[in-house]
């Protein structure tokens, strides 16, 4: 099932998108859904068109926890080695935005870069979570951009500015409840060109083993956000640009840039 968040007359509902096609085809509707979908739900059979309504960020998590370098090729085109542990940051709910809303080009940064990345979206609070549990906990997955001040975080040597400022972490369009998340192709355009291109399988750690090493330390909430790592290929976004990831399976999240005003 693919869920979305949405407004639609000032009012803010989730739905379950039915049909086939993209966003702007028209071809997409939405079943409301009656209550929320960390617990049990049914389809409210009122439906409306996708595109009469505005998508919205498909969850508002508690917290954003990222994965840095978790792709060796991404690793190694930026010059680092892949790291013995997880590298783990934390993108905060003010930089959370939906498709379809805009990048905001932050006054501090020259060097605006896009990260294609898997995001796993929690359904249930959970911690210390046993890898044969993983499957319970996750309520299904999304597109995200971890959109990346470079020269920011090379300057400071620590993540919080560079990858937390207002905008920073598209998500969306929806979260897909059915997809294995293992193997799957994400890449990333921009003005149409493709910029990355990778498979999920070529994650050093995986899904479990990222939801195992977190949740050790933290309790996640329903809506909190794992940002999975990106594959080799980023570069840099400019005002104007619009720039969309694609993961198979799953859909397109698209953001343009524009300069903070």
């Amino acid at each position: 099932m693919r869920i979305a968040r949405f407004s639609i007359d000032g009012n803010v509902a989730f739905g379950a998108v039915e049909g086939q096609g993209t966003v702007e085809s028209g071809d997409l509707v939405l079943d409301i859904i009656k209550g929320i979908p960390y617990a049990d739900f049914e389809l409210s059979g009122t439906k409306v068109p996708l595109n009469k309504v505005r998508l919205l960020p498909p969850v508002l998590p508690n917290k954003v926890v990222a994965i840095g370098r978790n792709y060796a090729e991404h690793a190694a085109e930026l010059g680092h080695e892949v790291p013995e542990a997880p590298i783990t940051f934390f993108k905060p709910t003010t930089s959370v935005i939906g498709s379809g809303d805009a990048i905001e080009y932050p006054s501090f940064s020259s060097e605006l870069h896009h990260e294609a990345e898997l995001a796993v979206v929690i359904g249930r609070m959970c911690r210390e979570v046993p890898r044969e549990r993983v499957k319970d906990v996750i309520l299904g997955y999304t597109c995200a951009n971890d959109v990346t001040a470079r020269d920011v975080q090379r300057r400071e040597k620590q993540w919080a500015r560079a990858k937390g400022f207002d905008t920073s972490c598209p998500l969306g369009p929806w979260v897909e409840t059915d997809v294995d998340p293992h193997d799957l192709t994400i890449q990333a355009t921009v003005n149409g060109e493709q910029r990355q291109l990778g498979r999920t399988s070529d994650m050093v750690r995986s899904v479990e083993d990222l939801v195992v090493h977190i949740t050790e330390a933290m309790t996640l909430l329903p809506g909190d956000v794992i940002l999975t790592g990106t594959p080799a290929g980023v570069g840099p976004l400019h005002v104007g640009d619009e720039v969309a990831v694609t993961i198979e399976g799953i859909g397109t999240l698209t953001n343009k840039v524009i300069k903070r005003g």
